[in-house]
C-alpha cells in the first residue's frame, strides 16, 4: 500500500501488519483538536477548515455524512481523492493548490509532508486540513465526526447532538463493538493471511451482527430511541458490506439483507434526507475490486442485484423521538 518514510514515498509497508497473519489499522498520527473558542489553538471558523476525503472509504464517509448533518457544506471546504500508483491521488495533472499555500500537487502524501517534513506513517483519509496554519490538524475520524458535532454549532447546525452526554455510556459501548468486530472486522477479515485469524474476524463480524440485530429487535437505533453518533459510525460498513465486503473480503456467512433489523435500520439511514447524496455504491465497488490484493484478475462483478436502498424500511414501528 506505501506510505511515507521520513517525508519521502515509499511503497515498502514496513511490514507493519501485525504478526500471525493478522490484520489491522495502524494508529493515526495527527490528533489535535479543533474547539469552538480556539483554546485548542484550533479555532471554528468558516473557510478555514478541508476535509480530504473519497467516494470509496468508510472511515473517510463518516465524516463528510457529518459535514452534510451538521450543516458545515458551505463552512468547510471538500477535496476527493482516488486511488493512484503513489498512494492517494489528489489531482492527477498536479494542479492541486493546497488551500493556504502556492503549492501545487498530484499525491495525498503531499500534504502530509507539508504538514511534517519528516513524516513517517500512513497516508489516510479523512485527512482535516488548516488552511490557516498550514498544517494537518487531525486524521482521525472518530475525532473528526466529534469536531463537527459539537464544535461549529454557532456556523452549522448546533440543534441536534449527535452525542448526548446521558447516552455516552451506551454509544462507547456499541462503537466499541462495531469498530472492532465491523468496521475494522470486514478488513481485518479480507486481508488476514491465515486462517485461524480470518476466521477469528469473520466470527468476531458475525457475532457483533448478531448483536446488532438483537439490539435492534428491541429499539429503533443502536443506543437507544434515537439516531446517535453510533448509528453513523456503524452505516458505512453496513451500506457496503453486500456489495462489497460480503464476497470480496470473504465475509460471506451471511447476507446483510438477511438480518431483516439490521437491513431495515440499514435502509432508514441511507433515506434519511440529503444521506443518499453522500453515497457512491458503485465507486466503492470499483475500488475494491480493481485493487490486486482483492482481485487479482481484474475483472469486475455485475452483481449483486436486488440491494435496493430506497425500498421502504419497517422502523417506524418503533416510536421516533421528536
Amino acid at each position: 500500500m506505501g506510505m511515507l518514510v521520513n517525508g519521502q514515498w515509499t511503497d515498502d509497508d514496513g511490514k507493519s501488519r501485525g504478526s500471525g497473519g493478522k490484520f489491522d489499522h495502524l494508529p493515526t498520527s495527527f490528533r489535535s483538536t479543533i474547539s469552538a473558542d480556539g483554546s485548542s489553538g484550533f479555532a471554528a471558523e468558516s473557510g478555514r477548515y478541508y476535509i480530504y476525503g473519497s467516494r470509496t472509504c468508510p472511515w473517510a464517509h463518516r465524516a463528510i455524512i457529518f459535514r452534510h448533518l451538521k450543516g458545515l457544506i458551505d463552512h468547510i471546504g471538500l477535496f476527493m481523492v482516488v486511488g493512484g500508483d503513489k498512494g492517494y491521488a489528489v489531482d492527477p495533472d498536479g494542479q492541486h493548490v493546497v488551500p493556504g499555500t502556492d503549492q501545487k500537487i498530484k499525491y495525498l502524501h503531499e500534504v502530509y509532508a507539508l504538514a511534517n517534513t519528516e513524516y513517517t506513517g500512513r497516508v489516510t483519509v479523512p485527512t482535516l486540513w488548516d488552511a490557516k496554519e498550514c498544517t494537518i490538524v487531525n486524521n482521525e475520524s472518530s475525532e473528526i465526526i466529534q469536531m463537527f458535532n459539537s464544535e461549529f454549532d454557532e456556523l452549522g447546525n448546533g440543534a441536534y447532538d449527535y452525542f448526548p452526554a446521558e447516552l455516552m455510556a451506551d454509544i462507547e459501548a456499541i462503537n466499541d463493538l462495531v469498530y472492532h468486530n465491523v468496521n475494522n472486522g470486514v478488513y481485518k477479515a479480507g486481508f488476514s493471511t491465515s486462517q485461524e485469524a480470518y476466521e477469528e474476524a469473520y466470527d468476531g463480524l458475525f457475532m457483533a451482527f448478531d448483536k446488532m440485530e438483537e439490539i435492534l429487535s428491541k429499539q429503533r437505533y443502536l443506543a437507544g430511541d434515537r439516531i446517535t453518533g453510533a448509528d453513523w459510525r456503524a452505516f458505512p460498513t453496513l451500506y457496503r458490506f453486500d456489495t462489497v465486503y460480503h464476497y470480496a473480503f470473504k465475509c460471506n456467512k451471511k447476507h446483510l439483507y438477511q438480518y431483516p433489523n439490521l437491513w431495515n435500520y440499514t435502509r432508514e439511514l441511507y433515506q434519511e434526507p440529503g444521506i443518499a447524496d453522500w453515497c457512491w455504491l458503485e465507486a466503492a465497488k470499483l475500488n475494491y475490486w480493481t485493487g490486486p490484493r482483492v482481485n487479482a484478475t481484474g475483472t469486475i462483478p455485475k452483481g449483486p442485484e436486488g440491494i435496493d436502498f430506497d425500498a421502504p424500511h419497517d422502523r417506524a414501528k418503533f416510536e421516533k423521538a421528536a
